[in-house]
């Protein structure tokens, strides 16, 4: 079985597949960059005790991670769990993918992750949108990852109005009655919903103005289902996209290190 591990700002999410790709269980943890490797061990067999599965299963791992200080306590929970060597989603794992970025390195190893999962599962050109703590909108070609735009996240945006604004309320993410609200809560929902579903809108059609139109839209991440039945492109949703891409990129490097 394999382990993906996905460390993001917010959530840790956790998949395992079968040895032939199919995904067993996934499950989501709070972020929390001031724990212990031990701490985060107890949060993996946690995990797997509710999902039922077995972590001496696991035969192999990798992590992809946007906290630098969870990477290594991480990486060493597994370890000691499984017994294995989790490969880190970084410099020297191969991608199968032209990154046509200034400094490769830049790029964040879940936009890689997720850019290679589309190429794997959808026709290019493709255009994938990442509504994660950040809104990421990347434009893909055949086998190249040409570029991309980094936005606030929809929590973000909605935590800073109402830190900022004395009189506006904290409020959840949920569906406006209408774009023409009449009290604050709703009007505040509205401006989220529709004014990053507009965002969205107009990011996918300046990218296909500036390159070609995309045959695939995909949009993952923890908030995509508040905001994407209210987009008027045709996008396709995919929950898992980004942990398909870790499985993928396993299963590349693994046969690499082989062949070597």
């Amino acid at each position: 079985m394999i382990l993906t591990t996905d460390i993001g700002n917010t959530t840790m999410t956790i998949g395992l597949f079968t040895p032939g790709g199919q995904l067993e269980f996934r499950g989501s943890l709070k972020t929390d960059r001031n724990k212990t490797r031990d701490q985060i061990a107890i949060d993996f067999l946690d995990m797997f005790r509710l999902n039922g599965g077995d972590i001496h299963s696991v035969t192999g791992a990798i992590v992809s991670s946007v906290v630098p200080p969870m990477t290594a306590a991480a990486a060493g929970a597994i370890k000691r769990l499984a017994g294995v060597t989790p490969m880190i989603l970084g410099p020297g794992l191969k991608t199968g993918m032209n990154i046509l970025a200034e400094i490769h390195n830049q790029l964040g190893s879940d936009i890689v992750a997720s850019s290679v999962a589309a190429l794997q599962k959808y026709p290019a050109p493709i255009i994938v949108v990442d509504m994660g703590t950040a809104t990421t909108v990347s434009y893909l070609g055949k086998n190249t990852y040409e570029g991309c735009v980094i936005m606030p996240g929809v929590r973000i945006a909605v935590e800073a109005l109402s830190g900022r604004a004395a009189a506006l309320p904290h409020i959840s993410i949920e569906d406006p009655p209408s774009v023409l609200a009449r009290n604050t809560i709703d009007c505040m929902q509205a401006g989220v919903v529709y004014g990053n579903a507009g965002m969205i809108d107009s990011i996918i059609d300046r990218m296909e103005e500036a390159a070609k139109p995309a045959a695939t839209i995909v949009m993952t991440g923890g908030n995509a289902d508040a905001i994407l039945k209210h987009c008027r492109h045709r996008i396709v949703y995919d929950e898992n996209l980004l942990l398909d891409g870790l499985y993928y990129l396993y299963q590349k490097n693994r046969r690499k290190r082989k062949e070597e």
